[in-house]
């Protein structure tokens, strides 16, 4: 009996507690130099040129998308209603502290995660993750530059879509008539508005969401089995994905 419920609780929670051992490890290594040898230098420059060249264009395009629908009607309907004091706090709250992590976390994860997923299910599948344990390489090689890459590609995207959206929403607010105030007011009062915790808080959400994206592909890759096909890994690998970065959201914004 005891061994039924054990493996049922291991089968839920198996993937949740690898994630958090390989998590732990990425840090731990991470902040070892004697661990950055020009492989693994090499391999994180190429997974951040892909991750932040890769999702740059949509980063701007959904930036854009978000300046024009929330950001100038913020601006519209706040100065119809004479509270245009609240602009700053409005859109930190709303903008900075939970829509745009939650949405660069998308981005990354189509853009950068489905690949890494796609790359090493591929290597799991084909056999070459046992040669290169067999071979004495370690395979935690593969996950280290491409956890850091996407954790600093996070970070990246998610300040160029903050101002992106800000200056995008000002400009379509200012083409309506329904900004009456210079720029530099505008951004002044969202600095203003933000708090000391917040500052710390989405450079946190960013990194840890980029890193979580990462773990996510790549422990979805390396528990591939003969059985997936590529719908299937890719499928799962993104669903795995989207849920840690609205889990990770939701939980620094309470711990905020």
């Amino acid at each position: 009996m005891l061994a039924r419920i054990g493996r049922a609780v291991r089968s839920h929670t198996r993937f949740a507690l690898l994630l958090a051992s390989l998590g732990a490890d990425v840090v731990l290594d991470g902040i070892r130099p004697t661990t950055w040898r020009r492989t693994v230098r090499g391999e994180f420059r190429r997974a951040l040129r892909q991750a932040v060249g890769g999702g740059l264009s949509t980063t701007l395009v959904t930036a854009a998308l978000i300046g024009l629908v929330m950001v100038s009607q913020a601006l519209y309907w706040l100065g119809q209603a004479g509270q245009e004091g609240l602009i700053g706090p409005i859109l930190v709250t709303v903008l900075v502290r939970e829509v745009a992590p939650v949405l660069v976390g998308l981005i990354v994860m189509g853009r950068s995660g489905v690949v890494i997923v796609s790359e090493i299910g591929g290597l799991q599948i084909g056999g070459q993750v046992h040669a290169l344990a067999a071979q004495g390489l370690d395979p935690f090689l593969l996950l280290l530059p491409r956890a850091a890459a996407l954790a600093i590609a996070c970070f990246t995207l998610g300040v160029v879509f903050v101002v992106a959206a800000l200056l995008t929403g000002f400009i379509a607010g200012s083409l309506a008539g329904a900004v009456h105030i210079p720029i530099g007011s505008f951004l002044e009062r969202v600095l203003l508005a933000m708090h000391a915790g917040d500052f710390a808080v989405f450079p946190a959400k960013m990194i840890v969401i980029g890193l979580l994206v990462a773990l996510t592909a790549c422990l979805t890759g390396l528990t591939a089995s003969a059985q997936d096909d590529a719908a299937r890994l890719l499928s799962r690998g993104f669903v795995r994905g989207v849920v840690a970065i609205l889990l990770a959201s939701i939980a620094l914004s309470l711990g905020a």
